[in-house]
Formats: structure tokens, sequence, C-alpha cells
């Protein structure tokens, strides 16, 4: 039997409450490296209490049960090895939840990796699928299609562009947006000088996996086993505005790519005097200015784009993860000057913009581009972090904590997957980020202070797990 240690804001013997009046203990079945867990139902007058609970992560499928080491087994045989998964196989999932095939249940705050912002199964997004499907699926761009036109007129209307080109995923978006970039600087060059065909890139970025979008990325075990990727990529340290202008001024930058607030980079956010800088330096030289927001817009900041935070504009934006609720979409937001050097021919793609995914697409649109839908993502993304900076705050191992709305990253100084496993065995579902030493939790946008002061109750119960790094 672990030891518990009730920790509160007054002691226990001050207070005129008994324990039963704070919570309700429940003893879990499942055992943590053998040890019981016992799991606290927090009150909603309650948010500053911690339950530390001796746990640690157990070793990855350790316990598994056969039909899940099938899955895992199959898997491995018959798929390309490219991920590194945990030993989970999820099998349905409904609003913050989800259960795997043993029907155990998880708080879902990864999200598919900030994907699912309607959580799992939303009645609206199904509709709309549904009637999408028994109606038309799919036509190519070689024809017209309401959806796609509907989708693209809505996202103009709320953005600060004129005109939409659709992709199947984020780094798709992000290539599009490369090549829009080439084209234009080609476009709007004198035929006595050659145009800006450079990319000025950050520290921490991501913007994918193809071979264009990785050139831009900044992490070198995912480019290095690539190379040679595409050509003149600079990488300047984020935020570092005055190196930015500098080369900026070169006209050699075709465009310049940056992410409002990093997510795989480790949950950075940029500062107004950054972007504006970048905008003030693109536009005296030329140059486009790409914020790609595949992971950080629509609703998740608590604006529904991220830049409209720091009161800053792009010449385009790069839309992916959440926009169809979990359909595979992309999408380039481009001013009219942008597209006006763009023409029949240039790019293409058979998937992209059909008509069952644009109308999922809308139905998410409907919902988060709504008033009261930001503004609860602000008031809860405010109530978490603080509520995390209670319960975590004076961990040793807790260096920062930090994001916008409902994009926040734990940063620790020791490796972030420790606090991940032992969080995953309790019932937990988060991300790392940055350099594995970041926790990253991107729940669905749809989520209540309930489940986040579970979640943060769960990380509370988790941080000794931290001190396994000094045992090994």
């Amino acid at each position: 039997m672990s030891a518990v240690q009730i920790c509160l804001n007054h002691s226990i013997s001050q207070s005129p409450y008994k324990l039963s009046q704070f919570f309700n203990l429940e003893r879990e079945n499942n055992l943590v490296r053998g040890r019981s867990v016992i799991r606290t139902n927090f009150r909603r007058d309650v948010v500053t209490a911690c339950l530390n609970v001796d746990v640690s992560a157990a070793k990855a499928g350790k316990i598994a049960s056969e039909k899940t080491k099938e899955l895992i087994e199959m898997e491995g045989k018959f798929l390309v090895g490219t991920y590194a998964r945990v030993p989970v196989v999820l099998e349905r999932g409904k609003g913050c939840k989800v259960y795997d095939v043993e029907g155990r249940e998880y708080l879902d705050f990864s999200a598919g990796i900030a994907v699912n912002a309607l959580g799992h199964g939303d009645a609206d997004w199904l509709k709309a699928v549904v009637d999408q499907a028994s109606t038309l699926t799919h036509t190519s761009n070689v024809f017209y299609s309401i959806p796609q036109v509907e989708l693209a007129k809505r996202l103009v209307a709320s953005s600060f562009a004129d005109r939409v080109f659709f992709a199947n995923s984020g780094t798709e978006a992000n290539e599009a947006a490369i090549k829009f970039a080439r084209k234009y600087q080609r476009h709007t060059t004198a035929n006595e000088k050659l145009p800006a065909t450079e990319f000025i890139a950050f520290s921490n970025c991501f913007h994918g996996r193809t071979l264009g979008a990785l050139a831009l990325t900044s992490k070198e075990q995912y480019r290095i086993p690539f190379e040679p990727v595409i050509p003149g990529v600079n990488f300047i340290e984020y935020g570092n505005v005055q190196a930015s202008i500098e080369l900026i001024k070169q006209e050699k930058i075709a465009a310049v790519f940056v992410e409002p607030i990093q997510g795989e980079g480790g949950i950075y956010s940029a500062t107004k005097e950054f972007l504006q800088s970048l905008r003030n330096a693109c536009d005296e030289a030329g140059t486009l200015l790409v914020f790609d927001e595949v992971q950080c817009g629509l609703g998740r900041s608590g604006f529904l784009w991220a830049h409209e935070a720091y009161g800053v504009f792009p010449d385009m934006m790069t839309l992916a993860k959440p926009l169809a609720g979990g359909l595979p979409i992309g999408a380039v937001l481009v001013t009219e000057r942008v597209a006006s050097s763009i023409n029949y021919g240039d790019h293409g793609s058979t998937f992209a913009g059909n008509p069952l995914v644009c109308n999922a697409a809308l139905a998410v649109l409907d919902k988060i581009s709504k008033p009261d839908f930001l503004s609860s993502v602000s008031n809860k993304g405010l109530y978490f972090k603080e509520l995390l900076k209670q319960k975590l705050g004076r961990n040793r191992h807790v260096k920062e904590i930090r994001g916008l709305g409902l994009i926040i990253g734990i940063d620790l100084d020791v490796p972030a997957s420790l606090l991940v496993d032992a969080c995953r065995n309790s019932g937990l579902l988060v991300l790392t980020a940055g350099k594995g030493n970041v926790v990253r939790l991107v729940p669905p946008l749809i989520i209540t202070e309930k489940e986040l002061e579970q979640a943060a109750e769960i990380l509370c119960q988790n941080l000794p797990a931290l001190d396994e790094s000094n045992q090994k």
C-alpha cells in the first residue's frame, strides 16, 4: 500500500470541514508497479488540493492482454515501422474520453495531436459527415462542389484572406505555400533581376515531413536522413528580431515561415514585437509572411486564429489539424496579391477539398467561430494554467508552465516521457514536445472545468515518476 499525503491550502486541523466534504476516495482496481492508486474526485469549489500518491510509470506493455498483444504484433508485421506507438489499442471515443480494447477509459488531452477540437462523436459533426456521405463524397477538382465553395467563402469571411487553396494535410498546405511564394516572387520580379527564392524558418519549428516542408523544419534528426532537401533555407533563433530583419533586407528571401505559437517545438509563443517586426521587414523587402497555424489555429489559442492575439496579419496562413474534426484536410489562406500570381495548373490535388471533408469542416467552423465558444476556450485555458501552477508549480522538476488558451506546455528538467507514461497508466493521455522535455496538453476545446481538474489531479498524482530519472 502506497503512502498517501494530502496537501491543502489550510491544514486539516484548522479546517472545520471533513475530508469527505472535499473528495470522495475510490480505490482503483488497476495497479501501478504493484501499488494501489487512490483516485480523488474533487468537488468544483476545491481546486488546490493535491493527493500525492507514490506512483511511477509501468514498463510499456508490461501488462497487456492477449487482444492488445495480438494487434501490436500484427501492426509490427504489416505496417512500415515509422511510428513508436504506446502499447494502447484505442477502439472508441465519446466527448473528451477514449476507450481501449480492454475497456479502459482515458481522458484524452492529446486529441489526436490537437485535431479533435470538438472531441469524439460530436453530434453536429457526425450528422454533417453522414448526410454528405450519403449524398456525394468525392468528385475531384475537375468539377465544382457546393461544400468546397461554401467552406472557402466562410474561411475568407472570418479571416484576413481573399482566397483559399485546399490540401489534405498540414505538410501539404505548407508545400503549397512554398510553391506559391516562389511563384509570387517570379511573378512580381522585373526581368533583369533574379527572383528571391530562399526562405527563413526558426529554431524549434515544425512545418511537416514532405521534402519541402521538411527543409523548413529545424530538427536535424528529421532532415538529415533525407538530405539533400531543397536549398536556401535559413534558420534563425525564434524571436530574434535583429537577425531576421538583417536577412530579410538582403532581398533574397521569398517568404518567412513562422508559427505564432510553436506546438511540436515546445509550446513557445511569439511576441507582438517579433511578429510586427517581421511584418514590417517583409513589407519593405517584398517578402511574403506565412503564418503556420496548423496546430495553434482555429480556436485553440482562444482566438479563431492565433495571430489575432497579436494584431499582426500574414500574406498566407496554413491550416489543417482541427479543421475537419478528424478527417484529412489542409488549407492555405492567401491575399489577392498572392493569388493573382497563381495560374491554372500551377498546383493541384485529386482529393483536396472534396465534399465530404468540406461539409465536416463547415460543421466544425460553425461551432468554433462563435464568440461564446472562443471565450470559453480562453477562460478554460486561464483556469487550467492557474490550476497547474498551483498543483505542479512547486515541484523541483517543473521549470515553467506556458501557453495560450488550450495549448499548454509543462517544461521539465527531465524527460517528459516519465510523466506521460505514468499519466497514461492512470487514465490520462498527454503528449511530449520540444526536445522531449515538455508535456504538451492539447485537449478537445469542449473540455469541461471538471475534466480539467481531473487532468490536473492525475498530473499531480504522478509527479513522483519524474524522480525516476535520478534512479537510472
